[in-house]
C-alpha cells in the first residue's frame, strides 16, 4: 500500500518538479551570484521555502535590510496563503501528525495540486497528501542546490531569472481555471485587484486587494459559500 501512495503522489507532483527544479535552479543561481553558496541556499530552501519570497530575501540581504523591514515584506508577499488557506482548514484538520507540516509547506503551486488531485483508491489520504508537499519541497532544494553549485562554477548573466516565480504562478492560475469547475475564487481575486488597481493605481493596489479578497473569503466562510475541496 505504501509503495502505492508513494507511486501516486510523486506522479501528481511531477507538473510541479518540471517547475520547481528550474525554478530552484534560478534562486540558487541568484544566490550565488550575490555571494551567498550552496550553504545558504540548502539553509532557506529547508527552513524558509517561500518560493516568491526567497528572491525577494536576496535583495533583503544583500541590502542590509533590517528585521522589522524585512518581517513586514515577508508579511506582505505571503499575505496571499491566508486568502487560499482557508479552503484547506477542514482538510488539514484531518491530517492528524502531519498538520504543522502542511501548514508549513503550504506554497501557491502545492495548494493547487491538494485542491485538484483525487486521492486514488487505496491509497491513504493523509500519506497521500504529506508526500505531495513533501516531493514538491525536495524538488524546490533540489533545484537551488544544483543553481548554487552550477553557479559556483561559472558566471551566468542572472538578468531576468527572478521573474520565473511569477511566470510559474501565472501558468498556474491558468490551469486550475481550465481544469476547476467552480470559478468563483479566481473572478473574486481578479475583480477585487482590477478594482484596486483603479482606485488606488499599479503602486499601492497590492494591499488593498489583499484586504478586499480576504474579507470577501471570509464573508463566504460565514455564509457557508465555500466548501471544502
Amino acid at each position: 500500500m505504501y509503495k502505492r501512495v508513494i507511486r501516486e503522489a510523486f506522479l501528481s507532483s511531477i507538473p510541479v518538479m518540471m517547475g520547481y527544479i528550474v525554478l530552484g535552479i534560478a534562486f540558487g543561481m541568484l544566490l550565488e551570484s550575490k555571494g551567498y553558496g550552496v550553504v545558504y541556499a540548502l539553509l532557506m530552501s529547508v527552513f524558509i521555502y517561500a518560493g516568491s519570497m526567497q528572491f525577494v530575501a536576496i535583495n533583503l540581504l544583500t541590502s542590509g535590510a533590517s528585521l522589522i523591514s524585512a518581517a513586514i515584506m515577508t508579511l506582505l508577499i505571503n499575505a496571499r496563503h491566508m486568502v487560499y488557506g482557508l479552503s484547506m482548514i477542514k482538510k488539514f484538520d484531518d491530517m492528524g501528525k502531519f498538520k504543522p507540516y502542511m501548514i508549513f509547506s503550504l506554497t501557491d503551486e502545492t495548494y493547487s495540486l491538494l485542491v485538484g488531485s483525487q486521492v486514488p483508491e487505496d491509497c491513504n489520504q493523509r500519506y497521500y497528501l504529506f508526500l505531495i508537499s513533501f516531493f514538491d519541497q525536495c524538488y524546490w532544494i533540489i533545484g537551488s542546490l544544483i543553481g548554487a553549485f552550477v553557479g559556483s562554477l561559472m558566471t551566468i548573466n542572472t538578468t531576468g531569472l527572478d521573474f520565473a516565480m511569477t511566470a510559474l504562478f501565472v501558468v498556474i492560475v491558468l490551469e486550475q481555471f481550465l481544469t476547476s469547475e467552480r470559478h468563483i475564487y479566481t473572478y473574486i481575486g481578479f475583480g477585487v485587484s482590477v478594482i484596486c488597481l483603479l482606485i488606488f493605481g499599479s503602486e499601492s493596489f497590492i494591499i488593498p486587494s489583499m484586504i478586499g479578497i480576504i474579507l470577501s473569503l471570509l464573508f463566504m466562510y460565514n455564509k457557508g459559500g465555500m466548501k471544502d475541496a
